[in-house]
């Protein structure tokens, strides 16, 4: 347990006021580039604007002070947003933060059994599929602000959105669609000119003074929500049986997602500063981080990847220029948060739209697509689908299965049950010094089989032990497995099998170098016992030494 201490304890060991100077900096510069990034995502994720910076301010403040990284930045992110807003639809605000609180405890409760390592098992294709799925329903989902349309119905999936679009396509806003390219042109354009000043602030005050000098029939914030200045308060949810048992998967794909994207996060940092972070710390403060921002008008939070980034690139040095990023977004809600409504929608639209372009990973998508596998590509296209067609819970759930099933698939054809084979059974062009398989190159007793297991024994290899050819004439079967890394139940059950049918006949059963895993497992279920320890050999030739006894 002592390993889990937060990252800010090891900062300020050597901290200097020269180093709180680059934090100050860094905190500032990323807390413009996150004001309008966590307001663009709360819009997107079906709450209220203030709730993206109260998330900003209470999760970056408590992971930042808590987390197991020097330099992560915390917040709402694009991955929650979809799933954020089927909870709200379905469950309302009081499910959202029951969700949340749930996932918080699942967050926690991985770090303390320090599972940060355990996110390395879920398949690249999986979160390379989510992702760009993920980024689809974003872009979607920002159509209909960007055009300015007016929609008869509130679609909540995607595939709805896309027929609700088609069909009020005739309303579109041509000022909203003026404004929504001349948002995206700067957002696109501004990195070229400055990267200090982040382009969508840029976007904002130029968009929103368009519309306000020029009268302009474009919907902004102020149109469509009530802006609040005011600060974070907590609020209880009410947690009932028949709320938790509906939002629990969303909860565990909340906390999955946070631990995925806060962790890969915690890489990238790592590769920046040439540091290490704790993952199992930074687990518990995304935990903790998550439960305190539900409780107090926020939604899920996670690093940042891009936030991250820039905090790194402007000077960060310590967790402190986190807290101050969070405590500047703070200030910002009190003194300019009424500012907020001038915003248009098409720019909210078209941030939303680069933050998808970005997140969507699509020369990583096209590059599985062309040199991976089959079976991955199908986890891939799978899993992206089901994304966009369905939700993240169902998307997350199937993928793991599919990719698990085939995986075992994969390893089950390379588990293999072969005997060793006689010289005058091949050709006249047959070199019996290259064939390591040939009987003849060892002294085999002429009552005596010897087959060769390769590759792990489990429940999907399992039935190739069928491949031993059991003949009752013979004295004694032996079973080399120099090549059996680990083996489960079932494998151990046809074993079982195969030695109760040569006990019938009078045939021994002979086990030939066996691994460590396998020889475990075999003394603790009584099968060494079973077989006779003396049928247990180091090698093949002790193993043919005892046949040969027989």
């Amino acid at each position: 347990m002592k390993t889990l201490r937060p990252e800010l304890v090891h900062s300020m060991k050597d901290y200097s006021a020269k180093l709180l100077i680059k934090d100050l900096i860094a905190g500032i510069i990323v807390a413009i580039i996150a004001l309008p990034l966590s307001i663009a995502l709360a819009l997107a994720s079906g709450v209220r604007p203030e709730q993206g910076i109260y998330t900003a301010i209470i999760a970056g403040f408590i992971i930042s002070m808590l987390g197991g990284s020097k330099v992560q930045i915390a917040g709402p992110t694009a991955a929650f947003a979809s799933i954020v807003a089927g909870i709200v639809a379905t469950d309302g605000m009081n499910g959202l933060i029951v969700a949340t609180i749930l996932a918080g405890i699942f967050l926690i409760l991985m770090g303390i059994l320090k599972m940060g390592n355990l996110i390395k098992f879920i398949p690249y294709t999986i979160t390379t599929g989510f992702t760009s799925g993920i980024a689809v329903t974003i872009f979607i989902g920002q159509i209909k602000d960007f055009m300015g349309l007016t929609f008869k119905n509130s679609p909540i999936e995607t595939v709805e959105k896309v027929t609700e679009i088609f069909r009020c396509i005739n309303t579109a806003n041509k000022m909203a669609i003026f404004i929504g390219f001349i948002s995206l042109f700067i957002l696109i354009i501004w990195p070229h000119i400055s990267k200090k000043i982040p382009g969508s602030l840029v976007a904002v005050i130029i968009s929103a003074s368009l519309v306000k000098i020029l009268n302009l029939n474009v919907n902004t914030i102020g149109d469509l929500y009530t802006i609040s200045s005011s600060l974070p308060h907590f609020s209880a949810p009410n947690i009932t049986y028949s709320v938790v048992r509906n939002v629990l998967p969303d909860a565990f794909t909340i906390a999955i997602l946070a631990a995925i994207e806060s962790l890969l996060s915690c890489v990238v940092a790592d590769g920046m500063i040439g540091s290490r972070h704790n993952s199992n710390m930074e687990l518990i403060a995304q935990g903790i981080g998550n439960t305190a921002s539900a409780l107090f008008g926020g939604i899920p939070a996670t690093g940042a990847i891009a936030r991250t980034s820039a905090n790194i690139k402007n000077g960060a040095h310590s967790p402190i220029a986190g807290m101050v990023h969070a405590i500047v977004l703070l200030i910002t809600l009190v003194l300019l948060m009424p500012y907020a409504a001038l915003i248009p929608m098409p720019c909210i639209a078209a941030i939303l739209f680069m933050v998808a372009y970005n997140m969507s990973e699509w020369r990583e998508f096209v590059d599985v697509l062309k040199e991976s596998p089959k079976s991955d590509i199908i986890v891939l296209i799978t899993t992206f689908t089901l994304t966009v067609v369905f939700d993240l819970v169902i998307a997350i759930g199937f993928g793991l299965v599919l990719a698990s099933v085939l995986f075992m698939r994969r390893m089950a054809d390379v588990t293999d049950v072969y005997g060793w084979k006689y010289i005058e059974e091949e050709d006249e062009n047959y070199d019996e010094d290259k064939d390591s398989e040939n009987i003849s190159l060892k002294y085999v007793p002429q009552n005596v089989l010897v087959f060769e297991i390769t590759g792990p024994m489990f429940f999907g290899a399992a039935d190739k032990i069928n491949n031993v050819i059991f003949d009752k004439s013979k004295k004694a079967i032996i079973l080399r497995m120099r090549s059996v890394p680990a083996m489960d139940t079932t494998s151990l059950n046809k074993l079982r099998e195969l030695h109760k049918k040569c006990k019938k006949f009078n045939v021994v059963l002979i086990l030939s170098h066996v691994n460590e895993q396998p020889l475990q497992f075999m003394e603790k279920s009584g099968f060494i016992d079973d077989i006779g320890r003396e049928n247990l050999c180091n090698s093949i030739d002790t193993a043919l030494e005892r046949a040969e006894e027989i």
